[in-house]
């Protein structure tokens, strides 16, 4: 089987995104980041899905982006948006796709494979420039140019399989792959036993995404 990395943040997308390179045929070592974001109860979710999902391995890589701070999610001072909002909303994280990613491309080229998928959508997404094709091109681009695997004729491809979907059809996608999305956890600003919100733009789109997919929502809500 081939190898790949799997960028896994233990929310619904990149849980479906490892079913689809499990059904793909591809050897899966997922891959979370606490990069210091509001709650842990995704990487606890993370680690469930990894072993739901079978998952060679799971591993966790600590990056603490407090320390830059200039986003919702890694600075206590500004606060989660409750309402939609014009533009990038604020919690938007500066480069954090961009780190992932390469974190995933350095672990890849130490196990060998030359595939790294992650989640990332355009369509019912937060308009993050960093979830744009065009940035996954540019990266891919990039890693063919910076390690040493490539250069020795091992290139890498980066898979964005959620990239057209709506999260309706991800939902849709990942029910049929058999994803138990009750072990997932979305929302921006959960408590630690993972109950969502229900009212920051990431809750909304995932409580949407069910109801258009005519999939019953297993998320646990505090409000509810």
């Amino acid at each position: 089987m081939k190898k790949a990395v799997v960028l896994l943040s233990g929310g619904l997308d990149s849980a479906t995104v490892l079913a689809m390179a499990r059904t793909q045929g591809f050897e899966c070592y997922a891959l979370s980041v606490d990069y210091g974001q509001r709650h842990h109860a995704e990487l606890a979710a993370a680690q469930r899905v990894a072993r739901t999902l079978g998952a060679v391995e799971h591993r966790v890589v600590n990056i603490d982006l407090t320390g830059f701070g200039g986003s919702a999610l890694t600075d206590n001072n500004i606060a989660v948006p409750q309402q939609p909002s014009a533009g990038i909303p604020l919690t938007y994280v500066p480069a954090r796709n961009t780190i992932m990613l390469s974190l995933a491309l350095a672990w890849a080229e130490v196990l060998q494979a030359q595939d790294i998928f992650i989640g990332v959508n355009a369509v019912d997404y937060s308009g993050y420039p960093d979830c744009r094709p065009a940035f996954i091109e540019a990266f891919e681009r990039m890693a063919n140019l910076a390690t040493k695997a490539a250069i020795e004729g091992h290139a890498l491809a980066l898979h964005a399989p959620l990239m057209h979907l709506s999260k309706a059809e991800i939902i849709r996608e990942g029910d049929a792959l058999g994803v138990d999305y009750a072990q997932t956890v979305s929302c921006y600003q959960a408590d630690e036993e993972g109950r969502a919100c229900g009212v920051c733009d990431s809750c909304r789109l995932r409580r949407a995404g069910f109801d258009a997919a005519g999939v019953k929502d297993p998320t646990p809500y505090r409000s509810a």
